[in-house]
């Protein structure tokens, strides 16, 4: 007979969220457009505007956010030539959860002389969230790559923190078939008194990561001009062709105003309306 734990635990397993999106885009004749989508689960793709040169995906998460034990994965390509931005509807919310991690797993590809854009909005953690998130990126050597990846603990308009939780986030990027970049960010416990650690975040309930591939002296020349107009505080660095800016602010909406400044110079104005809202 089944006891209440563990009749307990099969009944929260089975009402977890479970999402997969893989999507293909391709060019030819003058547009990139979708090859391939497949859509499970919660996770739906919308492909706003005219066909053009570059195609626009937006991500949806028809759950309205993530939970404990929920996973979700995609598949994102850009072919050959291919030029392909993608975004979401609105930031991502990870609630409490009473236990099991929310985990992520995000693959994403450009071929030969492609153009890949990542730029979802936020990720906004709860107090008591708990996110394992995995992001591997394969390049052509000569793809180009804008990568942004915010997150807000906690929502800080409302004068939340997050005093505990855990995120776990894994980045792995190859270009070429080489590894160019990696790096693993764990908050495990206290997230709170760690962020408030001077070498840490000093303070700072934002964080944000723009990874820039192709980028270089050029790329620093850039961006580093704009810093008269962050209201956070942000980090530029380049090295062996590739161009990583931090950001740390306040609160979200610093952090927002500073990576807006920072994706827009990038992409010469072009970003997703609901970047604006």
């Amino acid at each position: 007979m089944m006891g209440l734990a563990e009749d307990r635990a099969q009944v929260f397993a089975a009402n977890r969220a479970v999402g997969r999106i893989a999507l293909k885009a391709e060019y030819g004749r003058g547009i990139t457009q979708r090859k391939r989508l497949h859509e499970a689960g919660g996770l739906r793709m919308h492909f706003p505007g005219a066909r053009a040169r570059e195609l626009l995906a937006m991500l949806i998460n028809t759950a309205g956010g993530i939970a404990g034990g929920d996973r979700f994965d995609l598949d994102i390509a850009a072919g050959d030539q291919a030029r392909l931005a993608v975004s979401t509807t609105a930031a991502e919310k990870v609630y409490r959860s009473l236990g099991p991690k929310a985990r992520i797993g995000i693959r994403l590809s450009a071929g030969a002389a492609a153009s890949l854009a990542w730029l979802p909005q936020e990720t906004i953690l709860f107090h008591g969230a708990r996110l394992e998130r995995t992001i591997d990126i394969e390049l052509a050597a000569d793809a180009r790559l804008v990568f942004a990846e915010a997150v807000v603990f906690g929502r800080t308009g409302m004068g939340e923190a997050v005093k505990h939780g855990l995120l776990f986030d894994r980045w792995r990027v190859r270009r070429g078939g080489a590894l160019v970049f990696a790096e693993s960010v764990r908050l495990d416990g206290a997230i709170a008194a760690r962020l408030g650690e001077a070498a840490v975040a000093n303070g700072g309930a934002a964080i944000a990561t723009v990874l820039i591939i192709p980028g270089g002296a050029e790329t620093l020349a850039t961006l580093r001009a704009l810093e008269p107009k962050f209201r956070g505080e942000v980090g530029i660095s380049a090295w062996n062709g590739l161009a990583v800016a931090r950001l740390c602010a306040a609160d979200g909406a610093a952090l927002r105003h500073d990576l807006i400044a920072l994706l827009a110079t990038l992409r010469a104005g072009k970003l997703p309306h609901c970047w604006f809202h």
